[in-house]
């Protein structure tokens, strides 16, 4: 006997509830670069402070990548991603409570810590749970999650009428989330460890595990080293672009704020890309993919750069869904070449090392353009993140053209 309609659709738990987790754990992070106007002017705080606190959140995410991997291959991917999306619900609601300049850096932080749990054990989880399908999946997750980058300035825009000290669409739209977060968590909790049982969706089940200089020995390799360099490359420029394009977008370009937040969001809505190129992997390889993604990345950058002052709104929008279009069709593929080349006993430790490494990067990227937009100007320093952009590039066409 067949399975029945919902049994058929059982199969798609994992994917839906742990995409899902990942829209949010995207959606209030970046809730945040849209309101740096605001609570710069509200807290009187420069943009090197607000930077600096960015900073912070995704220092704390880089941070908790290695060891979320390291316990899903010695425990249980449905655990780690658990606690991690019920932390960084409990960091949204306490968003909802108006404080001081502090609470809201705790919170940031807070969020940091429980995101810095969703994406490395949710590939490492997902990888498994279909395994002939990874590209295509992890397209899906990545999908989703970028959405969260699209429906957050949205959402900022959307309540910023309303009253309140930041503007109640502030409090509110983070108490929504936490609510929300708290929900989707028990539900992928109670639904994902029976829809993929009979996947390794944990680890040894003992709490023991393999050395941690396994984890190292794979950076011995050179092309693997120098892919890593191609990851950390990307984070660092990506990460700075997203946290300051709003507000280059209204101080260098002289576009209306309603209007750069229209633009930011397009950044993300090209993200059903990653539909197209995680299949396209699966069928043709990463690594040609890569090159093409991130070259596509570098022109839309720097276009926007060459744009700003002489062109309008719309010449600078196409720009940003070029660098949207690279950059959101590049990620997937890259956890992809990443699961297919690390051994499965040491899958979720070595994605996490890798993505503390890139997310170290990113951390920072955001207080030195910080730093640079008050001393050189935006202009010099988004110039720099294209130059790391086209760098990774090279290194990957390098890695593409010698296989």
């Amino acid at each position: 006997m067949g399975r029945s309609p919902v049994g058929r659709l059982g199969r798609f738990d994992a994917i839906v509830l742990t995409s899902t987790l990942w829209f949010l754990g995207k959606f209030v992070r970046f809730a945040f670069p849209p309101l740096f106007e605001r609570i710069a002017g509200v807290y009187e705080v420069s943009t090197a402070v607000l930077g600096t606190a960015f900073s912070g959140l995704l220092l704390v995410y880089a941070v908790l990548q290695f060891p979320s991997g390291l316990l899903a291959d010695r425990f249980s991917s449905v655990a780690v991603i658990g606690s991690g999306a019920a932390l960084a619900a409990l960091g949204a609601l306490a968003l909802a409570v108006d404080g001081p300049f502090v609470v809201l850096v705790g919170a940031m932080l807070t969020i940091g810590a429980g995101t810095g749990t969703l994406k490395t054990v949710g590939v490492r989880l997902l990888s498994r749970a279909y395994p002939h399908r990874t590209g295509r999946t992890l397209g899906v997750f990545d999908t989703f999650g970028t959405f969260g980058g699209v429906a957050a300035p949205a959402a900022v825009v959307a309540f910023s009428g309303l009253p309140g000290v930041l503007g109640a669409g502030w409090r509110t739209t983070y108490l929504a989330a936490g609510i929300v977060g708290i929900a989707v968590t028990a539900a992928f909790v109670a639904r994902v460890p029976d829809r993929v049982s009979d996947v390794d969706v944990g680890g040894t089940g003992t709490g023991e595990g393999v050395p941690v200089r396994e984890y190292a020995a794979l950076f011995r390799n050179p092309r693997f080293s120098a892919f890593v360099s191609v990851t950390v490359l990307f984070s660092f420029a990506y990460n700075a672009a997203i946290a300051f394009l709003p507000l280059y977008l209204t101080r260098e370009a002289g576009l209306g704020s309603a209007t750069a937040s229209l633009l930011f969001s397009a950044l993300f809505a090209v993200s059903l890309v990653q539909l197209f190129t995680g299949e396209m992997s699966d069928r043709t390889g990463e690594l040609p993919v890569i090159a093409v993604t991130l070259g596509l990345a570098t022109v839309g950058l720097g276009s926007v750069v060459l744009l700003t002052g002489v062109g309008g709104a719309l010449p600078i929008g196409a720009a940003i869904v070029c660098l949207g279009l690279g950059s959101h069709g590049y990620r997937p593929v890259r956890s992809a070449y990443l699961m297919s080349v690390i051994p499965a006993s040491v899958a979720g430790g070595s994605l996490g090392a890798v993505r503390t490494l890139l997310m170290i990067a990113g951390a920072s990227s955001p207080a030195l353009v910080g730093y640079l937009s008050e001393t050189a100007g935006f202009k010099p320093a988004f110039w720099l993140l294209t130059a790391a952009l086209a760098l990774g590039t090279v290194v990957s066409v390098a890695l593409w053209l010698f296989e």
